[in-house]
């Protein structure tokens, strides 16, 4: 494979695995248990005029619930869409509870983004929290679930 044909992250590690719930609370018992952790606390993720959320193109008003546990290499991520459109009612629509994406930590994340696009993976949604923002390509159909971008600040 030629070296302008590999996406820079290529070699970097997974940070995170997101998985789309129904119920955060029953979903963070349930991990906590298999994991021997404390269950989480979950956070409302910021509205829509703090975090910009941008959804197929779109200003949406699309927030979760989200439950973090910190795993010795990467975080796991439960999330329960609460309103608006967003791709993660989208996925909870179409294919049920289950993993959503595979988030790699990046810098320069609109770099990172059109590098992406460029591949035909296309923008699907992205915001931003606090100390960060966070991009979702729309890989799904090519390679099986959604990449995340994490950028922290």
């Amino acid at each position: 494979m030629a070296q302008d044909n590999i996406w820079p992250m290529a070699k970097k590690s997974v940070c995170q695995i997101g998985i789309i719930v129904q119920d955060i609370e029953k979903a963070a018992k349930a991990w906590a248990k298999l994991l021997e952790a404390d269950v989480p606390q979950y956070i409302l993720t910021e509205p829509a005029e703090e975090a910009h959320t941008r959804y197929r193109g779109q200003p949406t008003e699309g927030r979760a619930k989200i439950a973090l546990f910190q795993m010795e290499n990467l975080w796991l991520e439960l999330i329960e869409p609460v309103s608006g459109p967003s791709t993660w009612q989208e996925f909870l629509d179409t294919n049920g509870p289950g993993i959503h994406h595979i988030a790699f930590g990046v810098k320069d994340m609109d770099e990172q983004i059109a590098v992406l696009e460029s591949k035909g993976l296309p923008l699907l949604q992205r915001g931003e929290f606090p100390g960060g923002r966070y991009a979702y390509l729309d890989t799904e159909a090519k390679l099986g679930t959604t990449v995340e971008l994490l950028e922290n600040y």
